[in-house]
């Protein structure tokens, strides 16, 4: 095959091999995790950027990303960032134990931790890895493994610096919630952070977690986050990511999750920022009798483009997962929704949905979706669709008839839009957050509460 001109940047790695090289790591770290970086190299360099001519990435231009420095940022650089301040971002007020994490490393002195039940592990990740490296090796890059995961899953195994070590060992509750605040402080071109968690929550377990990622600059950064979870037999798992980066920065993330029998997983994806944003969501329903439920909202405005991509890996009998994603897109702003429900032949029984829903408010906003179901087994129940459609002018004339603005109305509609996915947050403070967030949003956006007048 004859690469385009306009390709060649995406597939030109020699500067992150020579980056890989000068940021020797330390001779401190043990041979498993050096192998897992040499390795993650080696794969990114095979790869490169995906192009548009890559199935899983044809609708997601990744040349502007692919043009800017590679700058790995090495320090936190906290610019006089306090606890204070945190707590004026979204969700910053939650009540939770909450670790901030600085330009992709660990500030303790902004977080809280605070007790935890007996053997419960909360903190990060290079000092877990520090302190007892080979309790970490039978999980770290064995479930977002780097050869069968996107280029940026390879990429972040190489120069992940720190991120999040949660483990909760069998039958412990773990309350409030885990908060992860990532924050980029950053205001270099090309400024990049790779954060990397683990979490493992141990048969029986409760957990809820929240990944949050913003910003104190608007520049165009490079943010690239995996997150690997491991959800025990009959440990119930609550997870939800808020990325409300930059509108000028690039967001790329992995969550692999591994679900062991009778689990019961729920992972939220709530997208709002950046210029451009991919979720790649790999989740292996690796017990009988297990419940997982994928949920996503992305609300776009401007030229913004945000991307969720996701398998659901059916490998054993009477599992049920249910996908439910909604997109709202105003001017000329772009969503991608590719959805696969991968039924192996053992997975008899298997009960399997997946739903995409957009609501378009302008004319100049577009959507590609594509839900697919592959399936091997001849005993299930599998649904798939997906729906485009803009404000429906006889609801909005209902709630005029009834003394309600135009603009109120449209607001109205918006909000039980959004509500839809939001109203299946089961944690009832971030619920509330959340919600109450994507209406000041709308009232703080005129055009987006008016763009079908």
């Amino acid at each position: 095959m004859t690469r385009r001109a306009d390709d060649r940047p995406l597939k030109d790695t020699g500067r992150f091999l020579a980056e890989f090289e000068r940021l020797a790591r330390a001779s401190r770290e043990p041979g498993w995790l050096a192998a897992i970086r040499q390795a993650g190299i080696a794969r990114f360099g095979e790869l490169g950027f995906p192009t548009l001519e890559d199935e899983d990435w044809r609708f997601t231009n990744l040349a502007p990303l692919a043009k800017l420095p590679f700058r790995p940022v090495r320090e936190r650089a906290t610019n006089g960032l306090t606890a204070a301040a945190l707590a004026q971002f979204p969700l910053g007020a939650l009540e939770a134990t909450r670790l901030v994490f600085v330009n992709g490393q660990f500030a303790a002195e902004l977080g809280s931790i605070g007790a935890q039940p007996d053997g419960v592990t909360i903190g990060s990740l290079a000092a877990a890895l520090a302190n007892d490296a080979a309790a970490l090796e039978p999980h770290l890059a064995s479930y977002a493994r780097s050869g069968e995961h996107s280029a940026f899953a390879s990429l972040n195994a190489a120069f992940f610096l720190d991120g999040a070590f949660i483990h909760v060992p069998a039958g412990r509750a773990v309350e409030p919630p885990v908060h992860l605040v990532y924050v980029t402080t950053a205001a270099e071109s090309g400024a990049t952070t790779h954060p990397r968690n683990l979490i493992i929550a141990g048969a029986g377990s409760r957990l809820t977690v929240i990944e949050s990622y913003v910003a104190t600059v608007g520049s165009a950064y490079f943010t690239n986050a995996v997150t690997e979870m491991v959800v025990g037999d009959g440990a119930v798992v609550e997870h939800c990511k808020f990325q409300d980066e930059s509108t000028a920065a690039f967001h790329l993330a992995t969550l692999a999750a591994k679900l062991g029998r009778s689990s019961n997983f729920i992972s939220h994806s709530i997208a709002t920022g950046a210029r451009l944003s991919r979720q790649n969501l790999r989740t292996e329903l690796a017990g009988e009798g297990l419940e997982a439920i994928l949920n996503g909202l992305y609300l776009t405005k401007g030229e913004q483009l945000a991307d969720h991509h996701m398998i659901v890996d059916h490998t054993q009998p009477r599992c049920a997962s249910h996908e439910y994603f909604n997109g709202i897109l105003d001017d000329k702003s772009k969503g991608v929704f590719h959805g696969r429900i991968l039924v192996r032949p053992d997975a008899q029984k298997t009960d399997a949905k997946q739903t995409n829903k957009n609501l378009l408010l302008s004319d100049e906003a577009t959507i590609d979706t594509k839900p697919q179901l592959e399936i091997y087994a001849d005993d299930v129940k599998c649904t798939h669709g997906a729906t485009v459609g803009q404000l429906n002018e006889e609801s909005i004339f209902y709630l005029r008839a009834r003394g309600i603005g135009a603009d109120t109305a449209r607001r109205m509609l918006i909000h039980a839009f959004a509500g839809e996915i939001i109203e299946r947050i089961r944690h009832e403070p971030l619920r509330q957050a959340l919600d109450k967030l994507v209406w000041e949003r709308l009232e703080q956006n005129p055009h987006l509460a008016a763009a079908s007048k």
